[in-house]
């Protein structure tokens, strides 16, 4: 685009933003634009700028060069979203491919070919050996021999682990608590109890917590006072005449 080219582009954005164009505005837009043709793509780029609301509908749209190749590439990608190649000699040499290839591509971007409105649509069907392999892949089934449905099988926990432990309020399903990590998490006698049926009273979280630890610390005192006893009876032996 050269600056008289430029004049008349500035001339089409004048009408929708009433600018005053000059002759160094249209200096400055050929340069911006020197790649860019003045066609048809390009007064259409204008007229898609004014056409769009803003983001910010009080906002004053000022179009500028940026905006014009910006859009005009989009009008003509538009054009190529179903663009197929269409070889008329299937024995071209590259260079020739190339060259079809950029000229078929240029008409339908220029709007000079019409667009396809749809995708081409792939022709032909599997290879007969490949096409053999499937056809007795899957076996044809009838419906009077089709295996009927398993029945759905609801599994719930039996036993005592069937209710909540009364004594350590450990859920359905899950093995009471215990303090001691060595020792099999055996279910409480309370909720044996309550599995049996008998009514159990529900023990309070502050009870049981206090239960532990009472037993904690006792086990932990029988602990202590069997390390003092050992230590004592290493420190005074024993004589053969006092065994």
């Amino acid at each position: 685009m050269n600056r008289t080219e430029a004049a008349i582009l500035l001339g089409h954005c004048a009408a929708f933003d009433n600018r005053q164009p000059s002759e160094a505005a249209a200096q400055a837009w050929a340069a911006a634009l020197h790649n860019v043709p003045l066609d048809q793509d390009a007064k259409d780029a204008i007229v898609r700028y004014y056409t769009t609301t803003p983001k910010n509908p009080e906002t004053r749209l000022w179009i500028m060069p940026h905006h014009v190749r910006d859009i005009r590439a989009k009008i003509r990608a538009e054009r190529l979203e179903n663009f197929a190649y269409e070889p008329p000699n299937p024995d071209e040499t590259p260079l020739e491919y190339l060259a079809r290839y950029r000229g078929q591509l240029e008409a339908v971007a220029s709007g000079a070919v019409p667009a396809p409105s749809t995708a081409p649509m792939l022709e032909g069907g599997p290879h007969p050996i490949l096409a053999e392999l499937i056809s007795g892949a899957v076996p044809a089934v009838n419906a009077d021999d089709a295996p009927e449905p398993r029945p759905t099988v609801e599994r719930r926990a039996t036993g005592p682990l069937g209710v909540i432990c009364p004594d350590c309020q450990a859920a359905i399903g899950r093995p009471c608590k215990s303090s001691w990590r060595r020792k099999p998490r055996q279910p409480h006698p309370a909720r044996k109890r309550a599995a049996a049926g008998e009514e159990i009273r529900l023990t309070p979280q502050a009870e049981v917590d206090a239960r532990r630890t009472l037993a904690t610390t006792h086990h932990a005192q029988a602990d202590e006072v069997a390390e003092l006893n050992r230590a004592f009876l290493a420190a005074n032996p024993v004589s053969e005449e006092q065994q």
